[in-house]
């Protein structure tokens, strides 16, 4: 078969194409083990050093991962049942507190306050997690999943929906098209939003207007996720399975595999935020990579 100069611009397009993707991970390696001590590892979040905080929720307690020494330490007990984590533009971090339902903002002296308690007066499902855009305001999810140290037994509000807190703190309906919401990350140009409905296996894409309303819903990938992030290339990050990757496309272009039944969250922080770390049931994993975490 003959080739013209064509057909090799675009074979070798294809071939670089290709190769970028196997880049994403450093050397291939595989994820390493950081610590298996606890019972189940949930919301990591980076600051902006780069240290990583994440939630050990049956334990109540949220953890700091060291980028100094790498090593672990408890950062708040009693940490109202924290699911995932995010850190605000002033340093404080704020959590899914789902023991009552709240969301929470916990400063650097690890005092808290309550941000948001209700929606019309009624109770909250349970936030799971959240995502602060540019502008200050707060995306998160409000599945149901029923906790045995809830004296609850069944919801005060019946849709699984996403809210937004927009920077006054007022709380409105972001979207209630949605099974059951869990995971959720937004790009650093505060354009799109990603929310996994993991009650219906699939992760769908939002237009962020200015008002910080929702609209021109996609679908982005027919599987839902746990937690989710995002890196400087835009692709997108999906738990559950181990992690698997996906390209703006919603091309899936990379799975990480991890030896657990379940992989709940993810996300970039170390040094330059180069390094993946992968909460998974008992464990924290970190994994090198060639591409970088993203923020505004």
């Amino acid at each position: 078969m003959k080739l013209n100069l064509l057909s090799f611009v675009i074979l070798g397009l294809g071939f670089i194409s290709c190769n970028s993707q196997k880049e994403l991970i450093k050397d291939r390696q595989k994820p390493q083990l950081i610590s298996n001590e606890f019972e189940f590892t949930e919301g990591p979040a980076p600051d902006a050093e780069g240290n990583v905080y994440f939630t050990d929720q049956p334990n109540n307690r949220i953890h700091k991962w060291s980028v100094k020494d790498g090593s672990v330490s408890v950062f708040i007990e009693d940490a109202g049942r924290a699911n995932g984590l995010y850190f605000d533009n002033q340093g404080n971090l704020l959590a899914a507190a789902d023991e009552n339902s709240e969301i929470w903002k916990i400063n650097s002296e690890k005092e808290v306050k309550v941000l948001v308690e209700s929606f019309n007066g009624n109770r909250l499902n349970g936030p799971n997690d959240l995502w602060i855009a540019p502008n200050g305001g707060i995306y998160f999810t409000d599945p149901y999943y029923q906790r045995n140290y809830w004296e609850r037994t069944e919801k005060e509000i019946e849709e699984e929906r996403v809210y937004y807190v927009n920077p006054r703190g007022e709380i409105s309906i972001a979207t209630e098209d949605l099974v059951q919401p869990n995971g959720i990350i937004g790009t650093p140009d505060g354009e799109t939003l990603y929310i996994a409905d993991i009650g219906a296996n699939k992760t769908y894409s939002y237009k962020i207007n200015p008002d910080g309303k929702l609209s021109d819903k996609k679908l982005f990938t027919e599987s839902g996720s746990d937690g989710m992030t995002i890196d400087n290339r835009e692709n997108v990050y999906l738990t559950g399975n181990g992690v698997t990757v996906f390209d703006k496309s919603g091309q899936k272009i990379e799975h990480i595999p991890i030896d657990k039944d379940w992989t709940a969250n993810v996300t970039f922080g170390g040094k330059n935020q180069q390094t993946l770390f992968i909460t998974s049931q008992q464990a924290i994993y970190s994994l090198e990579m060639n591409v970088k975490g993203v923020r505004w």
